[in-house]
C-alpha cells in the first residue's frame, strides 16, 4: 500500500467525517506511518477502535477506579503538561503533593502529623518496591555494622498478588511466601514466625488479599514478632501492603489497629486510584518516621533548576493524579469516603446474599468491612455437579458485557476454582441488580445446554498472549 497521498482538497476537507479519503483505510498498524493527517479523522478511527475495550463500568474484576466525577476529568486536562518530579517548574503541585502526605500521615496514625513522611509514586506497585527497597537497607546496614553478611536477605509474605513476586525476584532477595491451604488462605502469626530469623528484613501482611478480598491479621502478626525479638533481640520491621485496605479501613473498619499505631508497622503503601478513588496512576508510600527511610534512597537533582529532593522508581511522571488525589481529599472527607465505601460494602453483602441463593455456590468472602475489601468471592460446592464450571460462568457472563472473573487459587491450593466481584464506586445497588439478572440468565442457558468439555483457565475467553 502507497503511503504517499496527495493534499486534500476544499470539496474533501469539506466532506462528512465518515465520507473522509483518511477513513477509507484500516489505521496503519505496522511501520511508521508517513503522511500527515486530518486529526478529527486520526481521532475518530482511534476513538472506534476503543470501543472494543468494553465497558470499563463492567468490569467487576478490577481494583481500579472506572467512575470519576466530572471535575476530576476537568482537573486531569488542566494538569496535561504538570510533571510531579520538577519542583522548580511546578511548586504548586509539590505542595499538593505534600499536603496530601500529610492527609496521610494523619489518616493513618502516624506519630508525626503536621509532617509526615512520604510520597505519590505511579502506582502502589512502585510505592510497595520503595518500601521494600528502605527495609532491605535498613537491614543491610544493621548487618554491617554488626560485621555480618548481607548476602542472603529474605521476605516473609503472606499469598501476595505479582508486585511482591517481582519485588524479591528484581533484588535477588528470598521470598519466604505463605502458601494456601485448604482452610487457611492467609497468613497468621503462626506460620510468619516459622520462617523468620536473623536475615529476614521485614513481615508483609497484605490488607485486602488480592484472590480473596480479606484482611492478614497485622496486629497479631505484630505482636509475635514482638515476643520474637523480646527471645532473640532480632527486630523484624512489619510493611504494610494497603494497596487496597488503606483507604477503606479508617473509614469503615476504624478501630481496627494496623497502621501506625502498632509501632512495628515502618512503612505502609497504598494504591490512590483504587479505593483512593483518584483516576489511573497514583500510589502512596508513607514511612512511620524519617530513621526509616535511608538516606541513600533519596536523590538531590539540580538540572531541573534548584535542588531537588527525589524519591521513586520513576522520573518523569504525571501530576494531574496526585491534584485528583487532593480533590478526592477535600471534597469528600472523612464523611465522603466513608459514605461511598459503605455504600460499596452494603452493595457488595447484597451480592453475597444473591449469590448464595442461587444453589451451588459457597460464599468464601462475602465483603464483611471488619475483615476485608467490598468483595465477594465464591466456589462452587464439593457436591455440585450442576453441568457447568466457573470458567463457564465467567465465559458466559462476557456476553453480557461482565467481566466476572474465575481463577484457581496459589499454591498450595492450585485445584479450587474461585470467582470474584469488586464493588467499588459507581457499581450502584441497582447495576449489581441487573448482574444478578444476567447471572441468572446464564445459568439458566449453561444448566439447559450442558457443555461437553468445560472451559479452564487456559481455555477461557479472557486476555491470553
Amino acid at each position: 500500500m502507497n503511503d504517499r497521498k496527495k493534499p486534500l482538497t476544499e470539496d474533501q476537507e469539506a466532506a462528512p467525517l465518515y465520507g473522509a479519503r483518511d477513513l477509507s483505510e484500516a489505521l496503519s498498524t505496522k511501520g511508521f506511518p508517513r503522511p500527515v493527517q486530518d486529526p478529527r479523522h486520526v481521532y475518530a478511527a482511534i476513538r472506534d477502535e476503543l470501543m472494543l475495550d468494553g465497558n470499563a463500568r463492567q468490569n467487576l474484576a478490577t481494583f481500579c477506579q472506572t467512575y470519576e466525577e466530572p471535575e476530576i476529568h476537568q482537573l486531569m486536562d488542566d494538569c496535561i503538561d504538570k510533571n510531579m518530579v520538577d519542583k522548580d517548574e511546578y511548586p504548586q503541585s509539590a505542595e499538593i503533593e505534600q499536603r496530601c502526605v500529610r492527609m496521610l500521615a494523619d489518616l493513618w496514625h502516624a506519630p508525626d502529623t503536621k509532617e509526615g513522611y512520604g510520597c505519590s509514586t505511579t502506582g502502589s506497585s512502585e510505592a510497595a518496591m520503595l518500601g521494600g527497597l528502605a527495609m532491605k537497607r535498613r537491614w543491610e546496614a544493621q548487618r554491617k555494622a554488626q560485621e555480618k553478611p548481607t548476602d542472603k536477605p529474605n521476605l516473609i509474605t503472606g499469598p501476595v498478588q505479582v508486585c511482591w513476586h517481582k519485588f524479591t525476584r528484581y533484588w535477588d532477595i528470598e521470598h519466604r511466601e505463605i502458601p494456601m491451604e485448604n482452610g487457611r488462605l492467609l497468613m497468621t502469626p503462626e506460620e510468619v514466625l516459622k520462617r523468620c530469623d536473623e536475615n529476614t528484613i521485614g513481615v508483609v501482611p497484605t490488607l485486602g488479599v488480592t484472590f480473596t478480598g480479606q484482611y492478614e491479621p497485622v496486629k497479631e502478626v505484630a505482636n509475635v514478632l514482638d515476643n520474637f525479638q523480646a527471645d532473640t533481640g532480632i527486630d523484624i520491621p512489619i510493611h504494610v501492603d494497603g494497596a487496597s485496605g488503606g483507604f477503606l479501613a479508617p473509614f469503615c473498619a476504624p478501630d481496627l489497629e494496623w497502621d501506625f499505631r502498632l509501632p512495628r508497622v515502618r512503612s505502609i503503601n497504598a494504591s490512590g486510584h483504587k479505593f483512593g478513588l483518584a483516576p489511573l496512576g497514583v500510589g502512596w508510600i508513607m514511612w512511620r518516621t524519617p530513621q526509616d527511610l535511608p538516606d541513600n534512597l533519596v536523590f538531590w537533582v539540580n538540572y531541573l533548576g534548584g535542588n531537588m529532593r527525589d524519591i521513586g522508581l520513576n522520573f518523569s511522571r504525571p501530576g494531574g493524579q496526585i491534584a485528583c488525589q487532593y480533590y478526592n481529599f477535600l471534597r469528600l472527607g472523612h464523611e465522603g469516603y466513608a459514605k461511598i465505601h459503605g455504600a460499596c460494602y452494603e452493595t457488595a453483602h447484597a451480592l453475597a446474599t444473591e449469590i448464595s441463593a442461587l444453589g451451588p455456590f459457597d460464599v468464601q468472602f462475602d465483603g464483611d468491612p471488619s475483615t476485608g475489601i467490598p468483595a465477594i468471592c465464591w466456589t462452587l460446592k464439593p457436591e455440585a455437579d450442576p453441568g457447568y464450571n466457573l470458567f463457564d460462568l465467567a465465559d458466559r457472563l462476557r456476553i453480557y458485557g461482565w467481566q466476572v472473573p474465575a481463577y484457581t487459587l496459589p499454591a498450595n491450593c492450585e485445584t479450587i476454582a474461585i470467582q470474584r466481584i469488586l464493588v467499588r464506586q459507581g457499581v450502584s445497588r441497582d447495576l449489581a441488580e441487573l448482574l444478578m439478572r444476567d447471572m441468572r440468565k446464564a445459568i439458566s442457558h449453561l444448566e439447559a445446554n450442558p457443555t461437553t468439555q468445560s472451559l479452564s483457565s487456559d481455555t477461557t475467553s479472557g486476555f491470553h498472549h
